[in-house]
């Protein structure tokens, strides 16, 4: 019976065919990712206003246009180029017709990003205003939307405008609750794409970003310290590659196609690290290991592939097996470059070959220093993991989000049994992790590696996020630090810092690592309960309660109830992202913060010390 119902239901009526607009407002995360509110670098806020500038970027690669203007206030983003111009009797089919523009024909962009007529449309239809400004050959039309719809549509006009267009929208807040636009995340994006387009302008809110040298530039402004030898900088038409060593742990890359920064890599950085392997293997004339060629390596790698094949609408990932429709596979492309200009590279610059041979012994002398105690902590780690002693771990894992980018990977670790014990109960089992602390962890600072295989709780932690050989293998895409608000609390979270800055810098400068907020108040009368992160929101909560409420004061994260904490790490979860200014050094940071005591922090904890009133009681 239960099945002939079924089959009853599922009639003709059942079937329903969805408008491009409706579709993509249903299903948002097939077109620009998970939406978010600002909070994360790839937020859904972030991939509009890169859809719109992959755009004027490619009409820049063809040659045409040398400036791009980007404006962000109050929520509303608008981008001007000048390029060629929309074609003004197309302009409300390419900003409203799936699968319409440009693109499809390789003649008029032969290497671009954008590929198939779908970016900006989700734009479109995502935004409450949506405008579009085209100016060509002294003559210009306007088209407004809203949610896709056209509202108005003003015609071909005359105008004295240079050639261009002229984009600005603003996100649907129904769609985007509570968005704000962080602008070292705009930034990062801006400058990306300029390194990536040597003579190209870029001016963001009166700032202006140029790159004269490209990739040799990037590096140069995201290094924390001089790199141990000379940046290697190669390249020629379609490939461009700088390469280094730091000292620090594990490998760093920045990877681009055709000026799209591929977060995620792809087919390009995979034959990049193997041709590297392989030219550094054939030079020295030895079969050192992998690990000890990459182990600290610091690279960046950009090509320009003939209609690009990412593995998501965000484009970030490559999985492109061939440059071009007649040319060689990425691979070969690659490996034949590196192999032939590295190798040149190192023939002729014997200093910079030496000292690249000295870090590689370094780094094989540690590695089988520790072998036999990486071995035992292994061991240790599975046993542990085994009787769930630390680890409560979730379902979904960043390398299935890397193929839904709709999931979402989270690991709370957090001290104590009460704090672990409410956020346990209290999490998202499929998405949300939680690695409980034993008591403070080791200063790290200034310590070798080997300190990480022999604390247990550096190991364990070490083992649950999977990044011992890099953040190839990282298991949640945000590590959020969740210890009390007290002094407690907060030297924990910079002994986990440091741990993380110590020997995984990347996890940090790649934006993984996040501080919890968690409410310091709690307001409520018989009607109505507020939650209060600072004291200006008590202040606010009280009056919007009237009569006197009552006011708890949250000491620690194990006084908050599970029921409760269900609250503040669900939808409305607010995370501190952990950011490094570019003018400080991981090296300047942590002995600032965690060496030996100093007259300097002396003075900066006097300066800048804040004595908590207890407002409890107030009112």
């Amino acid at each position: 019976m239960q099945g002939s119902q079924n089959t009853q239901n599922y009639s003709e009526d059942a079937i329903r065919t969805l408008d491009w607009k409706e579709h993509i407002r249903k299903r948002p995360g097939m077109y620009i990712g998970k939406l978010g509110d600002g909070t994360f670098a790839d937020d859904g806020i972030y991939v509009l206003l890169k859809e719109v500038m992959d755009n004027s970027i490619d009409e820049f690669m063809m040659g045409n246009g040398k400036k791009i203007e980007v404006t962000v206030q109050d929520g509303r983003v608008s981008v001007r180029d000048y390029g060629r111009g929309i074609p003004l009797g197309k302009v409300i089919d390419v900003a409203s017709k799936m699968n319409t523009g440009a693109k499809y024909d390789s003649k008029a962009f032969k290497k671009s990003v954008g590929l198939n007529g779908v970016g900006i449309k989700a734009v479109n239809a995502l935004s409450t205003e949506f405008n579009v400004y085209a100016y060509r050959e002294g003559q210009s039309k306007r088209v407004e939307f809203c949610r896709g719809e056209v509202l108005t549509d003003h015609g071909i006009e005359e105008s004295g405008e240079k050639n261009g267009t002229y984009i600005e929208f603003a996100p649907d807040v129904t769609i985007f609750e509570n968005f704000k636009y962080r602008e070292e995340y705009i930034e990062t994006l801006l400058r990306n794409y300029t390194y990536l387009n040597k003579g190209l302008s870029i001016v963001f809110n009166g700032k202006t970003f140029q790159s004269k040298n490209g990739l040799l530039d990037l590096l140069n402004e995201n290094m924390d310290t001089e790199g141990l030898y000379p940046i290697i900088h190669l390249e020629d038409e379609d490939i461009e590659i700088a390469i280094t060593h730091g000292n620090q742990y594990g490998e760093e890359y920045y990877s681009f196609v055709n000026g799209q920064h591929t977060t995620q890599g792809g087919t390009h950085l995979v034959a990049f690290r193997e041709a590297y392997v392989k030219t550094i293997r054939d030079f020295y004339n030895k079969s050192f290991d992998v690990s000890d060629i990459r182990s600290g390596v610091i690279a960046a790698i950009s090509i320009k592939v003939e209609e690009p094949v990412f593995e998501s609408q965000t484009k970030t990932k490559l999985g492109s097996k061939d440059v071009g429709p007649k040319g060689p596979s990425v691979r070969n492309f690659i490996l034949d470059f590196v192999t032939e200009h590295l190798d040149n590279f190192l023939h002729r610059n014997a200093e910079s070959a030496e000292i690249l041979n000295r870090k590689i012994l370094d780094s094989e002398r540690e590695r089988k220093a520790i072998s036999g105690i990486k071995k035992l902590a292994r061991e240790r780690a599975k046993k542990v993991s085994l009787h769930n002693k630390k680890l409560r771990d979730c379902r979904i894992h960043y390398t299935d989000i890397k193929k839904d980018e709709n999931s979402d990977s989270s690991i709370f670790i957090t001290e104590g049994d009460s704090a672990s014990g409410s956020i346990t109960k209290a999490r998202n089992v499929n998405s949300q992790a939680v690695f409980s602390l034993k008591g403070k962890p080791l200063n790290s600072f200034g310590l070798s590696r080997k300190v990480v295989y022999e604390n247990e709780e550096f190991n364990l932690l070490q083992a649950a996020l999977n990044i011992e050989d890099g953040l190839d293998t990282l298991r949640y895409n945000h590590v959020i630090i969740a210890t009390d608000a007290d002094v407690d609390g907060m030297h924990i979270r910079l002994l986990l810092l440091t741990f993380f800055l110590q020997f995984f810098p990347e996890l940090v400068k790649n934006g993984h690592v996040y501080i919890l907020q968690t409410p310091l108040f709690r307001v409520r009368n018989k009607k109505k309960t507020f939650y209060c992160y600072s004291d200006e929101e008590k202040h606010t909560a009280i009056k919007k309660c009237g009569a006197k409420p009552e006011i708890t004061r949250f000491k620690g994260l194990g006084e908050i109830s599970p029921d409760e904490f269900k609250h503040f790490i669900g939808k409305d979860i607010r995370l501190e992202p952990v950011r490094m200014k570019k003018d400080v050094t991981v090296k300047e940071l942590l002995e600032f913060y965690m060496g030996k005591n100093t007259p300097d922090r002396q003075n900066f904890i006097i300066d800048n010390l804040v004595v908590e009133e207890d407002l409890v009681n107030e009112d």
